[in-house]
């Protein structure tokens, strides 16, 4: 019972995600430029913005298409349809891969040791940076703002940042290990290709557990087809944690009228300690 108690806690914390009931500054004020229809309705299936020197703009706040279905067990906490979902692939980035991902021998143990462990030391749980792809698919949003030279990911969960180059440097030969990696892009037409090294050594890439070395390389290849849709394709390659490079696609839809709000998850936190205090014994 207690197990079946906390993988369900652990489940909500990712379904539920943010409330959009929050009354807040500028929660409801109205975002600019957003192409209409006759009716004056958001016309999602505009043409994308251009930056100055003509490249796609990704600027936007952004969050996944694809949720995790309501769930009567859901409906117990709060009315679905006034939740912020997760993702599926939040839970496991290798849901809809035939086996699933294709972990080194070590890698699988450790991830059946995580999931047998429920998930008590995810860095999510703990209070600590949720690194990419993670965060594309979580329940917050995130925050682009792109010029021809720089994109920044301003991410909801934990207020934390992420930078993209766009003006040529190269990836760093000796990175200090980080939980976002170093990150550049170039573009290939409208494509851009942004290539990420430098993880740490311990990160967790979904609820699963699934595991990302400081030896992976991540690529994503971002697209904006039309005003209301980010469309991404991620490659990980880790030679020490998987047996080949993978890939994910993932979409995200624009958010209009709305902005981030401040969270912290470290301010004033409980939940670790609860979370032990129901611990399953081994």
């Amino acid at each position: 019972m207690m197990r079946a108690a906390y993988s369900r806690l652990l489940f909500l914390i990712l379904l539920l995600g943010l409330p959009i009931a929050y009354s807040a500054q500028w929660l409801h004020y109205p975002t600019a430029g957003v192409p209409r229809k006759p009716d004056r309705s958001p016309n999602l299936t505009a043409p994308a913005p251009r930056l100055s020197d003509g490249k796609p703009d990704f600027s936007g706040i952004w969050h996944t298409a694809r949720l995790i279905p309501c769930t009567p067990d859901g409906n117990k906490f709060i009315d679905c349809g006034t939740e912020i979902g997760g993702s599926p692939l939040a839970l496991d980035l290798g849901t809809d891969m035939p086996g699933g991902l294709p972990y080194q021998p070590w890698a699988a143990a450790l991830v059946k040791e995580r999931k047998a462990d429920h998930g008590i030391d995810d860095p999510h749980v703990r209070c600590l940076p949720d690194n990419p792809p993670r965060p594309w698919v979580m329940p917050h949003l995130v925050k682009a703002v792109h010029t021809p030279r720089l994109l920044v990911l301003l991410y909801e969960v934990n207020a934390m940042y992420r930078q993209i180059f766009v003006d040529g440097r190269p990836l760093p030969a000796d990175p200090n290990p980080s939980w976002n990696g170093y990150s550049t892009g170039k573009w290939e037409g409208d494509t851009l290709v942004v290539q990420t090294n430098g993880f740490r050594d311990d990160l967790w890439i979904d609820m699963a557990g699934s595991p990302m070395s400081e030896a992976a390389t991540m690529t994503e290849r971002m697209r904006r087809p039309n005003y209301g849709s980010l469309e991404l394709e991620i490659t990980i390659n880790d030679p020490k944690t998987y047996t080949r490079p993978w890939t994910v696609k993932m979409t995200q839809h624009i958010e209009l009228d709305t902005e981030l709000i401040d969270e912290v998850c470290l301010e004033n936190e409980k939940s670790y300690q609860r979370l032990q205090s129901i611990r399953p014994k081994k």
